[in-house]
């Protein structure tokens, strides 16, 4: 079972009146909301927050990227990840992920991949994404070829880490005379690789099939968790293996206080704040960007969405965020992990406008007494996963 320290690095400023104005915090968003000053003293928050995982015995860090979006402020994540990798020792440097589609060549992203892995020492978890319906718009590329071109990249990807070079590529999409990229990642013949999902069933089975890590997108219910985890080891079956539990990874928000009662005291004004201002038009699906059985499937698990959700019962209920006493967020995570079969948590300490100095709070008191109980009642031996 491994813990990872998740991090949007959201904007906390939008206007007490966003959701009279308007319609979406992605995409259409007026960038004069964001100020420059601010985000300095915010980043430098976050990349702090992310250090400070590895001083606190988390197993790794995990970043991502979106693109002209309040929800993140991160549409480089391999910045990020090139960062961390130099100002931690020991964590896992997970970049969930790069959007495949919106790199043209992609054999940038392989490029700058490697140079994180190099860096870190071998620390790197390559996260390769389709990337989010409302990225489509804001790059304008036909989400009609998404599925596509995130297939086309992803092996030019592969083929880069594990392929000597020069080598010719010549696909639909990108037609390169010249692949030989320097450097070379240091883990052989590639860093671990992870791709997160919301349902898509093709998602499902590629990931299956190659054997890599399925990362469940977060903000639903659990019953939609245990959905997606059931298909995605029952596609491993279908593909000749029992699925490892460090092939299965759930993503939510914890707060941990020293009672239930302050811990909704001090985090819930914060989670509002991202319910309705942050996650706002989040949930845009470009024609064509899925196939239909697909689509049936995600559009079944979006009743049970965190963005409809009205009150903190739901909220608990559901599942949705683990909130309260570190023994009551011990007890939830660990019945939850062991209903889910999961064997990564990837916990978001930081949410909406919580401040850092509770954001580090909160990752302390996570790290001193849930992590090592957990550790404890969740203790397993992994197995070593095929990367390609």
């Amino acid at each position: 079972m491994k813990f990872f320290t998740f991090h949007l690095m959201p904007w906390d400023r939008l206007p007490e009146d966003f959701e009279a104005r308007y319609d979406s915090a992605w995409t259409w968003l007026p960038n004069e909301l964001y100020d420059p000053d601010h985000g300095h003293t915010l980043y430098n928050n976050y990349l702090d927050e992310l250090i400070l995982a590895d001083e606190l015995g988390f197993d790794g860090v995990c970043v991502n990227e979106h693109h002209q979006s309040a929800y993140g402020t991160m549409p480089s994540p391999n910045l990020m990840g090139a960062i961390l990798a130099r100002q931690t020792k020991r964590v896992k440097i997970a970049v969930v992920g790069n959007a495949l589609p919106l790199y043209s060549p992609p054999t940038r992203v392989a490029e700058e991949f490697a140079m994180i892995d190099v860096i870190s020492g071998g620390r790197l978890i390559a996260g390769l994404v389709v990337g989010g319906g409302p990225e489509y718009y804001s790059f304008s590329v036909n989400p009609t070829n998404a599925r596509a071109m995130f297939d086309e990249a992803m092996e030019l990807v592969l083929r880069c880490w594990s392929e000597p070079g020069p080598f010719e590529h010549y696909g639909k999409f990108w037609k390169l005379k010249n692949v030989n990229p320097w450097p070379r990642p240091i883990q052989q013949p590639h860093p671990p690789v992870w791709i997160p999902g919301a349902g898509s069933q093709e998602t499902i089975e590629l990931v299956a099939r190659k054997r890599f890590a399925y990362m469940g997108i977060p903000y639903f219910h659990l019953d939609v968790f245990r959905k997606n985890f059931d298909a995605f080891r029952n596609a491993c079956e279908a593909n000749g293996y029992t699925a490892d539990p460090e092939q299965m990874g759930w993503l939510l928000p914890i707060y941990v206080a020293q009672t239930d009662e302050q811990a909704w005291a001090e985090y819930e004004q914060h989670l509002w704040y991202f319910i309705k201002k942050l996650l706002k038009g989040l949930v845009v699906f470009p024609p064509g960007y899925t196939s239909a059985r697909s689509m049936a499937r995600i559009k079944q698990s979006l009743a049970k969405f965190m963005g409809s959700v009205e009150s903190r019962r739901q909220l608990e209920d559901g599942g949705y965020v683990i909130v309260g006493s570190p023994a009551t967020v011990r007890d939830r995570l660990q019945q939850y992990i062991t209903e889910l079969g999961v064997g990564n948590l990837l916990g978001l300490f930081q949410l909406g406008t919580l401040p850092t100095h509770l954001a580090r709070k909160n990752m302390t008191l996570f790290a001193e007494q849930v992590l090592p109980a957990l550790r404890r009642e969740l203790s397993t031996e992994p197995t070593e996963l095929q990367t390609a």
